[in-house]
Order: structure tokens, then sequence, then C-alpha cells
């Protein structure tokens, strides 16, 4: 397997490839940067439904204006090691993780799009 760090991009946050970005002077045109991504993901907010009788969590990540840009859950295998807290936890974060790739996808198609019809 091929070290990272010697990798032309290696897998890093959103701060560091925004940093390589500009750097490589890669920003000149229109684009969706971390800051906007950040601002939306800092907007949503998060509701989640343990399901009685099971171990079983959901949560959906939505925007101010209603849409439910993604979901998330979490499941435990022992209705005895269950704890609602954990689970609702773990149901977020997912939501949450999966929202903010899912932003970044959407963001990209919407400035796209008006590129193009511009």
């Amino acid at each position: 397997m091929p070290d990272p760090s010697t990798s032309p991009n290696p897998l890093v946050g959103d701060e560091a490839i925004e940093r390589q970005i500009r750097t490589a002077g890669a920003d000149a045109a229109p684009r969706v940067a971390v800051a906007d991504i950040e601002a939306m993901h800092r907007s949503l907010q998060v509701l989640t439904h343990q399901f009685p009788g099971t171990t079983v969590t959901v949560a959906i990540a939505v925007l101010p204006d209603g849409f439910v840009v993604s979901t998330g859950h979490s499941a435990c295998i022992s209705a005895a090691n269950f704890d609602a807290a954990i689970g609702e936890g773990i149901a977020k974060g997912n939501a949450l993780a999966a929202a903010r790739d899912k932003l970044w996808e959407l963001e990209g198609y919407l400035l796209r799009n008006r590129l193009q019809t511009a």
C-alpha cells in the first residue's frame, strides 16, 4: 500500500484540501468552498426516533427549509447492551457525516447547472 504522505492527494480533511486548492491556484473559477458547506452543515437540524421494542434508532438531517439531506441509523445486536442515548448519538453522527458528503454533491451539482445555463 502506498504511503499517503507521499501521495499527491493524501486523504486529508476539508481545510487541508482548501489550502491545497488555494496554494495551487485552483480557485480561479466559481466553486463550492468549505465555508459554504460548513455554514449549511451548521444549519442542519437532526431529528431522531427510537423504535419501541427494538434497538434501532434513526436520524434525519434537515435543512432549515425542511429538505431532508441525509439519514443515519444505529442498531444494537443484543437488547441487553442497548443504551438509547448511545444509539441516538451514533445515529446523529452517521446522519451528519452523510449530510456533509451529500451537501458537497448537491451544491456541486447546483453550481454546475448554474454555470451551464448562464
